[in-house]
């Protein structure tokens, strides 16, 4: 059963992680240099449209099957690095909750009025926000694949 765990919370993993790694470090740049607000806003709107039904679904894998693998040992018999992953996880999907509740929201709403200003303003809150979470998602897979080093 472990075996096909971990590959299920590893492959929600590389969708979530893989998914902000691709939008921050290639959608990103080039939408920005090749089409004007409007074009770009909408563009994103429909992007996060499209994968957050995906980060939800990750999160909820990644959080499941990671508390799942606590199970058998219980948390006080379970790795360091283990209770590490669990905080950076948290802390990712938190700040995802946000993102959607919050900056996400404001895009929308921005894009279906055509106020490309304040548009604008929530497209570059989420890019920070994006780049925190993308920058504690390679974090938790550095500290997942050489975590045993930590002790």
């Amino acid at each position: 059963m472990y075996p096909l765990l971990k590959a299920f919370h590893i492959a929600a993993v590389v969708v979530w992680v893989g998914g902000m790694f691709f939008a921050w470090m290639v959608l990103r740049p080039v939408a920005a240099s090749q089409l004007d607000a409007a074009t770009r806003l909408r563009l994103w709107a429909s992007v996060f449209a499209r994968f957050f039904p995906w980060v939800w679904a990750s999160v909820t894998a990644v959080l499941a099957s990671g508390l799942w693998t606590f199970l058998p040992l219980g948390f006080a018999h379970t790795p360091h690095h283990w209770h590490l992953m669990l905080l950076l996880g948290l802390c990712m999907s938190a700040l995802f909750v946000y993102v959607f509740l919050r900056p996400y929201a404001s895009l929308k709403a921005a894009v279906a009025a055509e106020n490309w200003p304040a548009g604008g303003k929530a497209l570059g809150r989420i890019r920070q926000l994006v780049g925190v979470n993308l920058i504690l998602g390679i974090s938790t897979i550095l500290v997942a694949t050489a975590g045993s080093l930590l002790g």
